[in-house]
């Protein structure tokens, strides 16, 4: 009876910790909301730009677009430190973008070529940028979660202060393997923010159809004693200050948090996906109601801090890059045949 006690106050506890961090988002500086624009309009532009070069051919394999989800990882960078680890999974452009990723060589990596991102042989799903501390784009869903417990465990292990940001989506979140890190973090204090990026389609599926209590998956490590916490992934501000608290939380040793971001994909699952499992209607109310970029360019022009012809200058230099990034693309050589066989070992010395 006293297990039984001590974990219903456990989860209790959490549940309640949950509830009390929801707090109103932060109020951004005219700084942080430009920064924040400019961000997501290079996520937006650049995936548009690659929905565009795939339906062209440019593109093969799978190609799974962020567009409607940049106030997530956009809020998160601007509140991670620059050595804190992030890994991801399939869904990863933005994720690399906002490591500090060269746009031209992650569109390279899109493309197959040479000079891309992971020289060619990764595509669209296994980005990584080791200079902004992105570990990837993965495949399998949800193996990045374990993978990321992981580089938590070596920053405990050499005592550094460095937090890991393991970002996964509501799908992966019914993945046994999410389970055994959550329990491998809580009992090590691991240093650890899980971040489920709930955009509520897993592939074709409704998010009701799939998951038991659907609507509080911020809840998923009470069991473990982890707090939660569910965050307007839509909103910038309220991301930005959500992992604040989440990465304090976890710097400080007190182990590893759960962020719930609901947020949501304008596109299908990948760019092979109809989506036709939901209404048009659907997804304009959320880009009239609820788009990330437009909330951003409201606040700037009610505030009297840009004008429409700044933002549409702001527009066009992110247009620029992308542009450019294209072209680099489609114009770079493809990787020759021995470059099949490097990478494959890490060198040995001595």
């Amino acid at each position: 009876m006293a297990k039984r006690a001590s974990s219903a106050r456990s989860s209790k506890g959490a549940r309640r910790r949950a509830s009390q961090a929801g707090a109103a988002p932060a109020e951004f500086s005219r700084e942080e909301e430009f920064f924040a624009l400019r961000t997501m309009l290079l996520v937006r532009r650049f995936e548009e730009k690659a929905g565009q070069l795939y339906g062209m051919g440019y593109i093969g394999g799978f190609c799974h677009l962020y567009i409607g989800q940049e106030a997530v990882v956009t809020g998160a960078f601007m509140a991670r430190r620059p050595d804190d680890d992030i890994i991801t999974s399939y869904r990863c452009h933005g994720h690399v973008l906002a490591s500090g990723a060269d746009p031209k060589a992650v569109m390279a990596e899109l493309t197959g070529r040479l000079h891309g991102v992971s020289k060619g042989k990764g595509g669209s799903m296994h980005m990584f940028n080791v200079a902004g501390h992105f570990w990837g784009g993965h495949g399998i869903v949800g193996a990045q979660v374990p993978l990321g417990t992981g580089l938590a465990f070596a920053a405990r292990y050499t005592g550094e202060k460095r937090v890991t940001m393991a970002f996964f989506g509501e799908g992966a979140a019914n993945q046994g393997q999410v389970y055994e890190s959550f329990n491998m973090a809580s009992l090590w204090k691991l240093p650890v923010v899980y971040v489920i990026e709930n955009n509520r389609y897993a592939m074709g599926t409704e998010i009701h159809r799939a998951t038991a209590k659907a609507e509080e998956l911020y809840m998923r490590g009470a069991p473990f004693g982890i707090p939660g916490e569910q965050v307007d992934g839509m909103d910038v501000r309220a991301v930005k200050a959500a992992c604040e608290r989440a990465l304090d939380h976890a710097r400080a040793g007190k182990g590893p948090y759960v962020l719930e971001m609901q947020t949501y994909r304008y596109r299908g699952h990948s760019m092979s996906d109809p989506a036709k499992y939901r209404s048009r209607e659907e997804v304009q109310r959320m880009r009239e109601e609820h788009d990330p970029i437009e909330q951003v360019r409201r606040r700037l022009l009610e505030k009297g801090w840009a004008t429409e012809d700044e933002l549409k200058a702001v527009d066009k230099e992110v247009r620029a890059i992308v542009s450019e990034a294209a072209e680099f693309a489609m114009a770079d050589i493809e990787p020759p045949a021995e470059e099949l066989w490097r990478d494959v070992y890490a060198p040995v010395n001595g």
